[in-house]
């Protein structure tokens, strides 16, 4: 892929046209964005910030914001565009209901967290959780970590206050340091730099590890650590991967030994939420002179920044990735064609998702509007459901929490409507770890509120603990059956 230089000029404008008689809402929609900005060329920032995006940092040093986003403008490309075209493709096929999409890791990754260990066990749990999937449910299954990016969180509030004092709040290691001290706590442009360093290192070790052979099927045995073999999960588990040793023995007896059985497609993803960094990380393709964000194969628009007139759209619009937006209970159908519209005028399969977080309680009776409008204007798009950000609580001891329960129900939820529409539920994005952390209650384990300060380590929303997730990835194996 070459680095060439972006055009700083904004896109130009181009005359709308009335829709014929006859045509859907998806497609009067459509016509609109075309009348907005078309070009494939890219805004440039002073452009983007002239629509007053959201969950900005506030940098005081104008010079070092340019300086660092002039590093990144040169910094080699952490993903190629030809990976997220395959990417796409795949999507395409959880579009067309061929595939099923998994997609987890962090809530916000750290500078600290990335190690050989704590890279691996991220790994290791999706590689499990992909397996009993497509062993116990018979789909093919999109793998897409939420690593090697996910360094920047919207907030509720832009201050945090511990008794007497009040200081920003935490944005993730991208914008500013967790510890609270005025130091810590500053918008540092410098951290976007940081953030491109610490995300190629990740994505060296995951394609050591997916191509080196730790990926390999005959690993199914050793993915299981000692605290996952010892729960009724991981006995499970056990017993699934005897399964799957004497299906691959039948396999090599005929002489069959593909290469799937010996590595794996592994895709990386983040919430595309600082622009300096993404309009940075954005080149031209040299093979087809358009547009890609190379600092991931995946982005997505959160909740927060998914307004239609917003910058993140404006930004991501135009680029060529594959590509998800958050949607929340206030989201009306109106709303999500809008978004298709804006993000997907040629209605291509495999360019969008709708990552659905309404929570258990509303899910049943807010999505089914949205998936049966969407679906009778035509619009091909992958539904998937985060089942984390919609049940989220404060326990009594202080911590932030969520019920394993909870996330069952809204991922059941979630089956049930798309069963009753006919339709196909594509994937699950689900914030996890791979390490036996206590940050949600519930599950197989009984944690329990009084459980939470045993081994606390998110720095943001809690997640699920390895054998929470793999729990979970049973539990949804047994809604594919059924699907």
């Amino acid at each position: 892929m070459a680095t060439a230089p972006l055009s700083r000029t904004p896109p130009t404008s181009r005359r709308g046209r009335s829709a014929p008689a006859g045509e859907s809402e998806f497609g009067r929609c459509r016509s609109a964005a075309y009348a907005g900005l078309v070009s494939s060329d890219i805004p440039d920032l002073a452009a983007l910030h002239a629509l007053g995006p959201a969950q900005q940092p506030t940098y005081a040093d104008r010079d070092a914001v340019d300086a660092a986003v002039a590093r990144l403008r040169t910094a080699p490309p952490l993903v190629f565009a030809g990976e997220c075209d395959d990417l796409k493709a795949k999507l395409a096929a959880v579009t067309r209901g061929e595939a099923f999409l998994l997609q987890g890791g962090d809530c916000a990754e750290t500078f600290s967290g990335v190690t050989a260990d704590n890279v691996r066990n991220k790994l290791r749990v999706l590689l499990q959780m992909a397996v009993v999937l497509t062993y116990a449910a018979s789909v093919p299954v999109v793998k897409l970590g939420r690593l090697a990016g996910q360094y920047a969180k919207p907030r509720s509030s832009d201050l945090e206050t511990r008794g007497d004092v009040t200081l920003p709040a935490y944005r993730g290691d991208a914008v500013n340091g967790y510890d609270f001290t005025a130091e810590s706590r500053v918008h540092d442009p410098q951290r976007l730099v940081d953030v491109y360093n610490a995300s190629a290192s990740t994505l060296n070790l995951v394609r050591a590890f997916v191509t080196g052979g730790y990926a390999d099927l005959r690993q199914v045995h050793t993915w299981n650590t000692d605290f996952v073999r010892d729960s009724v999960v991981g006995q499970q588990y056990e017993k699934l991967a005897h399964e799957i040793d004497r299906a691959m023995s039948f396999m090599k007896a005929i002489g069959a030994d593909p290469d799937e059985f010996h590595r794996v497609d592994f895709h990386s993803s983040h919430e595309a939420l600082v622009l300096e960094y993404e309009h940075a990380m954005t080149r031209i393709d040299s093979r087809t002179q358009l547009p890609y964000d190379v600092s991931a194969h995946f982005l997505w628009i959160g909740e927060r920044t998914r307004q239609l007139d917003n910058a993140h759209v404006e930004l991501l619009r135009h680029i060529q990735n594959p590509i998800g937006v958050k949607l929340g209970p206030s989201t009306t159908p109106d709303d999500a064609l809008a978004l298709a519209a804006r993000l997907n005028p040629d209605n291509e399969a495999g360019r969008l998702t709708f990552i659905t977080r309404f929570g258990a309680g509303k899910i049943r009776d807010g999505l089914p509007q949205l998936v049966e409008k969407v679906t009778a204007e035509g619009v091909n798009v992958a539904w998937v459901c985060d089942p984390m950000h919609g049940n989220t609580f404060e326990a009594s001891s202080g911590y932030k929490t969520r019920a394993f329960g909870d996330v069952i129900d809204e991922v059941q939820g979630f089956f049930d409507v798309h069963h009753g529409l006919g339709t196909w539920p594509g994937g699950i994005h689900v914030e996890l770890t791979g390490d036996d952390v206590t940050e949600c209650v519930g599950g197989g384990e009984a944690l329990l509120e009084a459980d939470l300060g045993g081994r606390y380590e998110s720095v943001c929303d809690p997640r699920l603990n390895r054998v929470q997730s793999l729990e979970l990835a049973f539990l949804v194996a047994e809604m594919l059956r059924r699907a």
